[in-house]
């Protein structure tokens, strides 16, 4: 059992030792990450300068008013009205209200009514509990958990906008670093955009509270160079490899109850209940984010999925030793 949670808990630890992968919203690097970011700022520098009046003025009051020994008691002079001051704390709050307002106002009409370019990327993301059903409708890709996008040069901006939707509860789709959270609801469809500045590795999570394992539901965006993501669409385009060392496994896969959730082109796998597998190996993580992708943490997955995430929709399989060998030895042929 603990070697079950020790795997999840390392891997986290290792992704956190680099300062890049940390989800901030103070580090943005997309624009719309930039956007919500300086509007950030100007509420926090406006609401700062109103705190420190505010407690300023508090302070006076209790210095410059306190009870003294010489006092003789009595109730100070009442002042029952004063124009000036009555229209100064009407006035500058109303103000303060519609400079917010007005200045919010134009932040989310920048960013949610954005005009979409011919080329922009087009991804699909469908929330279940726990993962992330990840689309490419342009291309005819199907992947989990970990989306691609190519990198926005000065150049040749390529923004990637998404298509929001989910299967089952409410969640939320946020990656701090490239855009604000937005919510994924049954039978409603939500969008969203982002154009990141650099290539590499952002990470993400399911914003809103979505079952027992609302907290492993993470989220991997690589974002490639234009080159590399044209080698990644190339390769996740190709059919599922069919080793022929691997046989035995592949008819365990087609003869069980895997294939009612699970898909695999090439096969009479088409489930969609769970993530599709045909690449499976070409991704770095399992069961979204709760452990690194060996052949190792994905035999322990099959065996007793509830030990890496209790509460997961998963059922172990039953299957013997033997059988999972063999299970195991095909899906890692899945690249």
């Amino acid at each position: 059992m603990t070697a079950f949670i020790l795997v999840p808990l390392t891997l986290s630890a290792a992704d956190n030792s680099d300062a890049s992968l940390t989800t901030s919203i103070f580090a943005p690097e997309s624009t719309p990450a930039h956007s919500i970011m300086r509007l950030s700022l100007f509420v926090l520098a406006i609401t700062g300068v109103i705190f420190v009046v505010v407690l300023s003025l508090i302070i006076y009051a209790i210095v410059r008013f306190r009870c003294r020994p010489e006092d003789d008691g009595k109730e100070p002079a009442q002042v029952y009205g004063s124009n000036p001051v009555e229209m100064a704390w009407t006035v500058v709050p109303i103000i303060i209200v519609v400079v917010l307002t007005l200045t919010t106002a134009r932040i989310i009409h920048e960013i949610q009514d954005a005009p979409k370019p011919s080329d922009a990327v087009d991804v699909q993301v469908i929330g279940h509990q726990f993962w992330w059903e990840i689309r490419y409708p342009k291309y005819g890709i199907v992947t989990a958990n970990e989306m691609h996008v190519p990198v926005s040069l000065k150049e040749h901006p390529t923004p990637t906008f998404l298509d929001l939707r989910s299967a089952d509860v409410v969640h939320s789709f946020w990656v701090p670093r490239l855009a604000g959270k937005t919510e994924l609801v049954p039978n409603k469809v939500n969008t969203m955009w982002i154009e990141p500045e650099r290539t590499g590795l952002f990470l993400g999570q399911c914003a809103k509270y979505c079952g027992t394992q609302h907290s492993w539901m993470l989220l991997r965006v690589y974002v490639d160079t234009p080159e590399e993501f044209a080698r990644w669409l190339g390769q996740q385009k190709t059919a599922a490899a069919s080793e022929t060392t691997a046989v035995a496994g592949r008819r365990i896969f087609e003869q069980t109850a895997c294939i009612n959730c699970h898909a695999v082109n090439g096969t009479v796998g088409t489930g969609r209940f769970g993530p599709d597998l045909t690449h499976l190996m070409s991704r770095d993580t399992l069961a979204s984010g709760v452990a690194k992708n060996t052949p190792e943490n994905l035999r322990a997955w099959i065996k007793a999925p509830d030990r890496f995430k209790p509460g997961v929709l998963m059922p172990a399989m039953n299957l013997n030793d033997p059988e999972i060998d063999q299970l195991v030895a095909y899906l890692v042929t899945l690249k």
